[in-house]
């Protein structure tokens, strides 16, 4: 019987042609996975892209509650934050990615699971302990660490030389001057220019890198407040002016009033607080930090929503906690 695997698919250059090189490689039906926890218009068209490629299906799991009810908040309760500075809003996403993987594995019969992490980062240690808590007999595909896949694909020019040749649809150049990962809780900004530590991301020249959030120095010079209310350590409602209209314009909901405040679901939490951070300035971070596999890299992150929500858990905790608790 031929493999099935299935694959954690994005549309971009690196998982387009991973999808095509496992099917030819192990002559296998390769089914394609896609999250979506946030990342918006990345998906758009993204299912004709995977068919078109070679999968024999597409599955795009709408995750963006469970992301944010059962990952973003429990995080946030615990005060998860990464060397001093990190919301850990690429590490918290995979494991949810992993588990939408990994049911839609199962109901399939597909019985290898496949990723494009490279051996240098850090998502290969994440994809692959939640898939062997949650799928332990299933194999485990990890073609950066294929001395033959390396071999056929030692740069972007050998993959986007294979995308032409096989008629993939992708659009790409040699060369990227960052890498991006988006999801509702961040963007994170790699690789590239950014690895030189002298290179300034807060230039005029980096303006368009940003997505999320504007400049400190391009924020109003007015301050806005908001209210958050919480129930059980998690935010169930946010009051600030004109919310009525921004939740219309987001095409959010709202599940009523609690007394002044708009009830509303943890991913309309999450979408209003980066909204409202992001136009205020709020959340951009730019640091070097260890990965687990011993190596140093510098990321640059846009977290507003997630850096009011967590400094607002703080606030909370002072209020409520007892020294012993907090410490």
């Amino acid at each position: 019987m031929s493999k099935k695997i299935i694959v954690a698919y994005s549309g971009g250059l690196d998982t387009s042609v991973l999808l095509l090189w496992l099917k030819q490689h192990y002559n296998a039906e390769v089914i394609a996975y896609c999250a979506d926890v946030g990342q918006g218009e990345e998906l758009d068209g993204l299912e004709e892209k995977a068919l078109s490629t070679g999968a024999s299906k597409c599955f795009i799991g709408d995750l963006r509650e469970e992301f944010a009810e059962d990952f973003i908040f429990p995080m946030f309760q615990a005060g998860a934050i990464y060397e001093g500075k990190y919301w850990l809003g690429t590490s918290i996403a995979r494991p949810v990615i992993t588990k939408g993987m990994i049911e839609i594995a199962e109901q399939e019969g597909a019985d290898s699971f496949a990723h494009g992490a490279t051996g240098k980062g850090n998502d290969q240690v994440r994809f692959e302990l939640a898939a062997a808590a949650l799928a332990p007999d299933m194999e485990m595909i990890a073609p950066w660490r294929m001395a033959e896949f390396r071999k056929e694909f030692p740069g972007r020019a050998e993959m986007i030389s294979y995308a032409e040749r096989e008629g993939i649809p992708v659009q790409a150049s040699a060369s990227k001057p960052y890498s991006m990962d988006r999801n509702l809780l961040h963007i994170s900004f790699e690789s590239g220019i950014l690895e030189d530590p002298w290179y300034d991301a807060s230039t005029e020249d980096c303006k368009s890198m940003y997505v999320l959030s504007v400049s400190p120095e391009e924020a109003p010079d007015t301050p806005e407040y908001v209210q958050i209310l919480f129930d059980k350590g998690n935010v169930v409602g946010l009051q600030f002016n004109n919310i009525e209209q921004i939740i219309n314009d987001l095409k959010l909901e709202s599940q009523g009033l609690l007394g002044d405040y708009q009830k509303l679901s943890p991913y309309s939490v999450m979408v209003l607080l980066n909204h409202l951070g992001g136009r205020n300035g709020i959340g951009r971070v730019d640091m070097v930090e260890n990965r687990f596999v011993g190596m140093k890299s510098r990321g640059v992150y846009e977290t507003p929503g997630g850096a009011i929500l967590f400094d607002a858990h703080r606030i909370m905790e002072s209020l409520t906690m007892d020294r012993e608790v907090m410490h």
